[in-house]
Formats: structure tokens, C-alpha cells, sequence
């Protein structure tokens, strides 16, 4: 679906035919996060309990912060037997749900045994284990920075063919990085929208995605944010900016104003999530309701594997 905010216009297409919707010298921004094996299954040392494991970002060589479930095994102390031979000490809790662990693998380094045990952490809809063929499908074809545990899903509709395409209509092609926590996809907890807040996530905005921001603002010419991490990015480090990294929990909602995106690739996405506040705040809501309204009736997909809507 193609949404165009100045005439209030909904179009149908195919995602092939991006680039007939874009300018030469556009430029689309993409995140680069690659998916990680970031779910480990297991037990408590001691008592069987089922564990499991998230993990979220690498803290040292053999430290992770992770979410743990169930919950109540956060406490410091407490070991656990995960698949692969590894093993966990709780070192920490920092935040309700979230645990520091010590991560062991007795003759092996840590981060292989992880890669090697670890599962792709799918969506929890998709009821099925995840095989093999996930950690392909459930990437971006031009992820390359590893730390993600779900997937930039606007991505997804992109294959190389594509990607030739819009390099052939002269349309720029520039990559950051946001690491995908699972507050992404949280629901929104309270009612009231500006009471939510949303945890922290790793970003790196590079020289050469700076530069080519720069480059096309001063041309005049459309940023094209692929995702709603993508816009975060870039509505967090705002014009002029050089290279930055960091941690971002930037909640965009109404009425936010965008001083970076001017078009937008997106999912469809669910009610009380921060995403459809974002899509809300960039569309405005009586636009976003006409187009969500049009795309149930049109029998579009929703969730991570559904269709897209670029909104102009």
C-alpha cells in the first residue's frame, strides 16, 4: 500500500514497485542488525524448573544481560544448565525482568557456544521451533552487524534484485545500525500513551551514513526511512549530525514532529504497540485509521512476515 499524506490518496502495488515511487537521488536508509541466536532453553541447578533464556547485549567476554523466564529466577545467585552444555550464574539484576549472567562453557569460548546452542528467537505468534532455514529467512539480505533479537521487518520485502533496482534508478542506498530489544515489540503497558516509555536500544549512525544524509538534505532530495528503527535512528540524532553512537529510547507518539524522515517503509502494526504510535505520529491518526481500515478490508497480512505500506 501506498499512502501519500498531501492528497490523502491510498494506492496498491506490488513492494517491486518501489522505485517507481521514489526520485534519483532519494536516498533509502536501512538498519543493518543482524539477528542473533539469542534463546537458550534450560533448567535450575538444583530444583528442574524450565528456564529461558534472552539474550540482549553482551556485557563481557562471558557476560550477558538477558531476559530471564520465569522472572522470579532473577536473583543473584542462582545457576542454571542450558542446551549445549552451557551453564549460567545470575550476577545481577538491573531492571524487573532483566538479569546479569555469567555465561560458562567449560572448554569452549563463550560467544561460539552461544552461536552454536543458541535458537533464532522468532516471533512467540509463530508456535513452530525454529529450524535451520530461520537463520536465514529471518534476516535482512544485507545484515551484517550481529546483536539483534528480532528482526527490522520492513527489510525483510527487500531481495538483491531490488536492491539493483533502486541503485538503477539512481536512488542512494545508506546503512546504520539499531539493535532490536524486545521493547520494540512490547505492548504498551498504560493507558495513558506519555506515561509508556521504552527501553533503551544500541544504535550506531556511521560516517558514511552521515555523510550521505548530508548530502541529500542539501540536495533537497527525500530520506526514505526503511522501519520504524530506521526513523528512530535518525530522528534521534537529528540534522547536522556527524557519526554518533549510543543507546536510544526514543518514543515517538502524536504529536511528535519529524525533522529527518520524509518517507517511510513499514508493516502493519499492532494496536497498543509503540510502532503503530510512531506510524500514528508520522501519518497522522485519522490517515493512519483510514489506511489500517482499507488494508483489513483488502486482506493485507500484518505481523513480521506481512505486507508493507509506504507512506509518502
Amino acid at each position: 500500500m501506498v499512502a501519500d499524506r498531501r492528497t490523502g490518496s491510498l494506492t496498491h502495488a506490488v513492494f517491486r514497485d518501489l522505485p517507481s515511487f521514489l526520485s534519483a537521488g532519494d536516498l533509502m536508509v536501512f538498519n543493518d542488525t543482524r539477528v542473533i541466536r539469542a534463546r537458550l532453553r534450560g533448567t535450575r541447578s538444583g530444583t528442574g524448573g524450565t528456564v529461558e533464556v534472552l539474550l540482549l547485549e553482551r556485557l563481557a567476554p562471558d557476560t550477558w544481560k538477558v531476559v530471564l523466564k520465569p522472572g522470579k529466577q532473577c536473583r543473584q545467585g542462582i545457576r542454571l544448565d542450558l542446551s549445549g552444555g552451557i551453564s549460567a550464574e545470575v550476577v545481577g539484576s538491573p531492571s524487573p525482568g532483566r538479569a546479569v549472567v555469567r555465561i560458562s562453557a567449560p572448554g569452549r569460548d563463550p560467544a561460539g557456544a552461544l552461536e552454536e546452542s543458541g535458537e533464532m528467537p522468532l516471533p512467540p505468534y509463530i508456535s513452530r521451533p525454529p529450524g535451520q532455514e530461520d537463520a536465514e529467512r529471518y534476516q535482512t539480505v544485507y545484515a551484517s552487524a550481529p546483536g539483534a533479537v528480532a528482526a527490522p521487518t520492513a527489510g525483510l520485502h527487500f531481495d538483491p534484485a531490488l536492491l539493483g533496482a533502486l541503485g538503477s534508478a539512481g536512488i542512494g542506498i545508506a546503512k546504520l545500525t539499531l539493535h532490536v530489544g524486545p521493547g520494540t515489540f512490547e505492548p504498551l503497558r498504560n493507558d495513558e500513551i506519555d506515561a509508556n516509555t521504552l527501553e533503551a536500544e544500541r544504535f550506531s549512525y556511521p560516517g558514511t551514513c552521515s555523510e550521505a544524509v548530508s548530502g541529500a538534505r542539501a540536495a533537497g532530495k527525500r530520506l526514505v526511512a526503511v522501519g520504524t528503527t530506521s526513523a528512530r535512528v535518525l530522528e534521534t540524532v537529528g540534522p547536522d549530525s556527524g557519526p554518533a553512537e549510543g543507546e536510544t529510547s526514543l518514543f515517538i507518539r502524536p504529536p511528535y514532529v519529524f525533522s529527518m524522515v520524509d518517507a517511510l517503509v513499514t508493516n502493519f502494526h499492532l494496536p497498543g504497540s509503540s510502532l503503530l504510535c510512531l506510524v500514528a505520529a508520522y501519518m497522522g491518526l485519522d490517515f493512519m485509521k483510514t489506511a489500517y481500515s482499507c488494508a483489513v478490508r483488502s486482506g493485507y497480512r500484518f505481523y513480521s512476515y506481512g505486507d508493507a505500506m509506504l507512506i509518502l
